[in-house]
């Protein structure tokens, strides 16, 4: 009585078990698809262990070096593009030979899928879904907001990859060497398991390995420095202009950077209604913080308006690779004068005439007195 009950639990057992399968296969079958395709099917079910074995566990992971293409010296003020290399140098030190023995399976089958997974685990050194940023340690560099960050989708053991970013250099930045940070965050294949047999009972025909992946963040250097050079500025200004006359201008000009410039010439450009003679003077060379004064002399026109003159001056000069240089453009700020008021020939002739004349005028008026008089005293004698 006891074993027909027996086997009717059997029989429910396994039905219950058929349908669960099919309901799973059902589940799996009806899966949302995920990415830019919508044809192409992606099945997010995963085996677990049970449905995994592991012959091998591998030793060695991803190795992200990184450097500057090209010259890594920039200049104050610059806009530039850097090339950074990302360079994988990962190596599989070595296989662990796992004691796993799958049931019902010959060891030659087993031999060769241990074999097969080996070379599966060769990957972990291939980094995946990069995501680099170059982070700037002061306030004397700006990264491009929309270059600041680059993403590599896969850099394999062996390869590199070249990523660009826009730098901004300060126009006061010192001269030096700075370090960059580049922060780089990936994914690498930490370890591969071998599908069995059973992983059909859940609908997954095609699933031979399973991978697991673990997240990595790694903190680069880089040496970035700032050109040694000369520059210049207008410390002192000495003279004003006058109206239709000639005068000194007197112009100090400073190197305030860490280079000599050597064989400077000072040049200023006038326009009308200034002039000069002479707008090029010789400074010679200008050692770090030293000064040198070049006199200028400019003629102002008579009908020059009276107000302040901006003056363009600049600096031309040969740096310390030998190549002939200019400085930005220096204002040099020059005060006009008005002349002393002087009388021209024409005013001097109006007023000689008009003196004359009053003197003709009060000359007749006195002989015309004087020939009255005489009359009156010869009317008296009469």
């Amino acid at each position: 009585m006891k074993e027909p009950r027996k086997q009717t639990i059997q029989k429910i057992r396994k039905l219950c078990g058929t349908f669960a399968v099919l309901l799973m296969a059902l589940l799996i079958g009806t899966t949302p698809a995920l990415g830019d395709d919508e044809d192409e099917e992606v099945n997010f079910l995963i085996p677990d262990y049970g449905y995994t074995v592991d012959y091998y566990r591998s030793y060695g992971e991803p190795l992200i070096q990184a450097c500057v293409v090209g010259d890594p010296e920039f200049r104050r003020g610059e806009l530039a593009d850097i090339q950074v290399k990302l360079v994988n140098k990962g190596v599989v030190e070595g296989f662990k030979r796992l004691g796993v023995n799958k049931n019902k399976v010959k060891n030659e089958t087993e031999d060769m899928l241990a074999l097969n997974e080996m070379e599966e685990e060769k990957e972990c050194t291939t980094a995946r879904n990069l995501r680099v940023t170059l982070s700037p340690e002061n306030d004397y560099f700006e990264v491009e907001p929309t270059t600041s960050i680059r993403t590599v989708e896969e850099l394999e053991t062996g390869h590199s990859k070249t990523l660009s970013f826009t730098l901004k250099v300060d126009a006061d930045a010192p001269a030096g060497v700075y370090e960059f940070k580049l922060p780089i965050s990936y994914e690498y294949q930490s370890n591969v398991r071998t599908a069995t047999a059973a992983v059909i009972q859940l609908g997954l025909t095609d699933t031979a390995y399973t991978r697991e992946y673990s997240k990595k963040n790694a903190s680069l250097s880089l040496p970035i420095s700032i050109q040694e050079e000369a520059k210049f500025e207008v410390t002192k200004i000495t003279g004003s202009l006058k109206q239709g006359e000639s005068q000194n201008i007197e112009v100090t000009y400073k190197n305030s950077r860490e280079t000599t410039a050597k064989d400077a010439m000072a040049r200023i450009v006038v326009m009308s209604p200034l002039s000069c003679e002479k707008s090029i003077v010789r400074l010679g060379d200008v050692g770090p913080g030293e000064s040198k004064t070049a006199s200028f002399k400019i003629t102002a026109e008579p009908e020059a308006v009276v107000k302040q003159y901006g003056i363009d001056s600049e600096i031309r000069y040969i740096d310390s690779d030998g190549e002939t240089k200019f400085s930005e453009n220096l204002k040099l700020d020059t005060p006009m004068e008005a002349s002393e008021k002087r009388f021209s020939t024409l005013g001097i002739a109006i007023i000689l005439i008009i003196l004359v004349g009053i003197f003709q005028i009060v000359n007749i008026f006195r002989n015309r007195k004087k020939y009255s008089d005489e009359n009156t005293s010869g009317d008296e004698n009469d």
